[in-house]
C-alpha cells in the first residue's frame, strides 16, 4: 500500500509546493510591474479581461490574481466595475495551466529534465539578493512542480490498480454534478484548482477515469477555486465581499452552463479534433476547461455594468467612514496597503482641516464629537500602518510607511490642539491675533488646495514660509508679553499667560499643518517619483 499512496501523496505535495513557490516568486519579480499593469490597464471591460487574462497566466495563480484585486478594490485602486472584467480575465488565465500540463508534463518526462533549475534556483535564492533570489525561487518551483507531476503519475497507476476511481458517478446530468462535487471538494481541500485540474489530467491519462469523469471534475475544480478569494474576504470590508461574490457567481455560471451543455461542449471538441487536430485526452480536456469559460466570458462581459449592480444590490453599503477601506487583507500587499493607508490619511486629514477652519470661526460651529471620532480613525490607521511589513531592500516602499506614520503623529498632535482651544475658551478673534491667523489661514488654504488638486509638494516651499514666519512672530510675540514690553493687561498674570498660550497654540497648528503635509507629499510623491525621494524644503 505504501509503494501506492507514498508516490501519489508525494507527488500531489511536490506539485503544490512547487506551484507556491511558482506563484510568490513571480509575484515577488515582477510583482509591482504587474500590480501597475492591473491597475492601469482596465479601463474598459475588454481591455479589464485581458489583463486578468495575462496576470494570471504569468503568475500561474488565479488566487493571487483574485487576492491583488480585492486589495486594489479595497484601496480603492480600481472601480468595482473594472474589477469584474478582470475576474473573469482570472478565470480565462486560470487554463493556462491546464495546457502546460497536458502539452509538456505528461507528455515529456520533464521532471528529470528540470531538476537542474531546482539547484540553480536554490543557489539563487541562497546567493542572491533582491528581485533575483525570487526568480530563483520561481524557477526552484517550476523544477518542482513537474518533478512533483511525474512522481504523481506513478502514483496514480498504482492508485488505479488498488482503488476503482472509475466507481465515480456515470451517465446523465445527475451523476456529472455529483462528480462536479466531487470535483469542488477536492478543489477546497488541496485549496489550488491547478493542483485539482493537474490530478485530474493525470488521472485521465493513465485512463483512472474516463473523459465525462474528468470533465466534471475540471468543472468543479473551477468553481472551487473561489473559495480562496471568499476566504480572504471573511471580515473584510463590502468592496472585498463583492468582488469575491462576483467572482464566486461568475464561476458558478459557467460551471452550470458547462454541466448543462456538456453534449454540444463535446461535439465542438470532437469537431475540432476531426478538423483542427486536437488531440483526445488531456489536450481535449485542456480545451474544454478553456471552452466553457471563454462561453462564460462571452455570456457576461456585455453585460458587466449590470452584473456589477447586481451584485452592489445583493451587497448594499451599510454606511461610510474614514477607515473603511483599511482591509486587513490588504497587508499581504504592502504596496497596496501603503496606498489604502495614503488615501485614508489624505481623506482624515480633510476632514481635519475642514474642523480647524470651522474652530477658527468659533467653537460653537464644530459639531461635538468630531475630533474624538478623527482621533479615533487616526488611532485605527496608524494600527493597519504599523502591521504592515515591508521588505528590507525595499527602500521606497519603507519610505514610504515612515511618513505616514510620522503625517499621523502630527494629525493626532494637531487633534490635541484643537481640542486644547475648545477646553481653552481663547477668543481668536481679537486684533491681537489678527496677523497670525492670516498666516494660519493661509498655511490652512495652501494645504487644502494641495491635497484638492494634489499637488502637495508645489505647495510646500510656500507652506514653509509661512510656517516659519509665524514661528518667529509668535516667539517675538509671547517674548514682549511676558518681559511687559508689550502694555496691553500686563498686570494680569493670568490674562499674559493665556495670551501667550494663544500664541503658542497658533504657532503649534501651522507647524503641525506644514509637516503633515510635508509628510503627504513624501508619501504621495508628484508622477515619476519614487516614493521616499522627496526632500524638505530649504529655510
Amino acid at each position: 500500500m505504501q509503494n501506492v499512496l507514498f508516490p501519489f501523496f508525494g507527488g500531489l505535495g511536490l506539485f503544490l509546493v512547487g506551484m507556491m513557490l511558482l506563484s510568490q516568486g513571480l509575484v515577488a519579480f515582477g510583482g509591482h510591474a504587474l500590480k501597475q499593469a492591473l491597475a492601469r490597464f482596465t479601463g474598459t471591460p475588454g481591455k479589464a479581461v485581458l489583463s486578468g487574462t495575462l496576470a494570471t497566466a504569468v503568475v500561474q495563480s488565479s488566487s493571487a490574481t483574485t487576492v491583488a484585486l480585492i486589495g486594489f478594490v479595497s484601496a480603492g485602486l480600481i472601480s468595482f466595475h473594472q474589477a469584474i472584467g478582470v475576474l473573469i480575465g482570472a478565470s480565462l488565465g486560470n487554463t493556462a495551466t491546464g495546457w502546460i500540463v497536458a502539452g509538456l508534463g505528461l507528455k515529456v518526462n520533464l521532471g528529470f529534465y528540470t531538476l537542474p533549475l531546482i539547484g540553480i534556483g536554490a543557489l539563487l535564492k541562497l546567493m542572491a539578493r533582491g528581485r533575483w533570489a525570487e526568480l530563483g525561487l520561481a524557477l526552484a518551483g517550476f523544477g518542482m512542480m513537474f518533478m512533483g507531476l511525474t512522481t504523481l503519475q506513478e502514483g496514480m497507476r498504482g492508485l488505479a490498480a488498488v482503488f476503482n476511481l472509475a466507481s465515480l458517478p456515470m451517465g446523465g446530468y445527475g451523476a456529472s454534478i455529483l462528480t462536479m462535487l466531487f470535483g469542488l471538494a477536492l478543489t477546497a481541500i488541496l485549496q489550488s484548482s491547478t493542483a485539482a485540474i493537474a490530478t485530474t489530467l493525470t488521472a485521465l491519462h493513465t485512463q483512472t477515469i474516463n473523459f465525462d469523469q474528468a470533465s466534471a471534475l475540471v468543472v468543479g475544480a473551477a468553481i472551487g477555486t473561489t473559495l480562496t478569494g471568499a476566504m480572504v474576504t471573511i471580515g473584510s470590508t463590502i468592496h472585498a465581499k463583492r468582488t469575491a461574490v462576483a467572482y464566486i457567481l461568475f464561476n458558478a455560471v459557467a460551471g452550470a452552463l458547462a454541466i448543462a451543455l456538456l453534449p454540444l461542449l463535446f461535439w465542438v471538441l470532437d469537431w475540432l479534433a476531426r478538423h483542427a487536430g486536437l488531440e483526445p485526452g488531456a489536450m481535449s480536456l485542456a480545451a474544454f476547461h478553456t471552452l466553457f469559460i471563454a462561453m462564460g466570458v462571452v455570456l457576461f462581459l456585455p453585460v458587466v455594468p449590470q452584473f456589477a449592480r447586481l451584485v452592489e444590490r445583493l451587497l448594499p453599503e451599510k454606511g461610510e467612514s474614514l477607515t473603511q477601506r483599511l482591509d486587513n487583507s490588504l497587508l499581504a500587499l504592502p504596496a497596496v496597503a501603503l496606498e489604502a493607508s495614503q488615501r485614508v490619511l489624505e481623506h482624515t486629514t480633510v476632514q481635519m482641516l475642514q474642523a480647524y477652519r470651522e474652530l477658527l470661526a468659533g467653537s460653537a460651529a464644530l459639531e461635538p464629537g468630531r475630533l474624538q471620532a478623527l482621533g479615533r480613525s487616526l488611532e485605527t490607521t496608524y494600527a493597519f500602518v504599523s502591521r504592515i511589513e515591508m521588505l528590507p531592500s525595499d527602500r521606497a516602499a519603507t519610505a514610504q510607511r515612515i511618513a505616514q506614520l510620522h503625517a499621523i503623529d502630527h494629525l493626532l498632535r494637531l487633534r490635541v490642539r484643537l481640542d486644547d482651544l475648545l477646553r481653552a475658551g481663547i477668543d481668536l478673534t481679537s486684533p491681537r491675533y489678527a496677523w497670525a491667523l492670516s498666516h494660519n489661514q493661509t498655511i490652512l488654504e495652501l494645504a487644502e488646495r494641495g491635497l484638492r488638486e494634489h499637488r502637495l509638494t508645489d505647495m510646500l516651499p510656500e507652506l514653509q514660509v509661512n510656517a516659519v514666519g509665524l514661528t518667529e512672530l509668535s516667539r517675538q510675540m509671547r517674548h514682549e508679553l511676558l518681559d511687559g514690553s508689550d502694555d496691553h493687561d500686563s498686570s494680569d498674570a493670568a490674562n499674559v499667560l493665556l495670551k501667550a498660550d494663544a500664541y503658542r497654540w497658533l504657532e503649534r497648528t501651522g507647524h503641525h499643518l506644514w509637516r503633515i503635509s510635508h509628510y503627504l507629499a513624501v508619501g504621495r510623491p508628484p508622477t515619476g517619483q519614487v516614493a521616499g525621494q522627496a526632500v524638505v524644503p530649504a529655510t
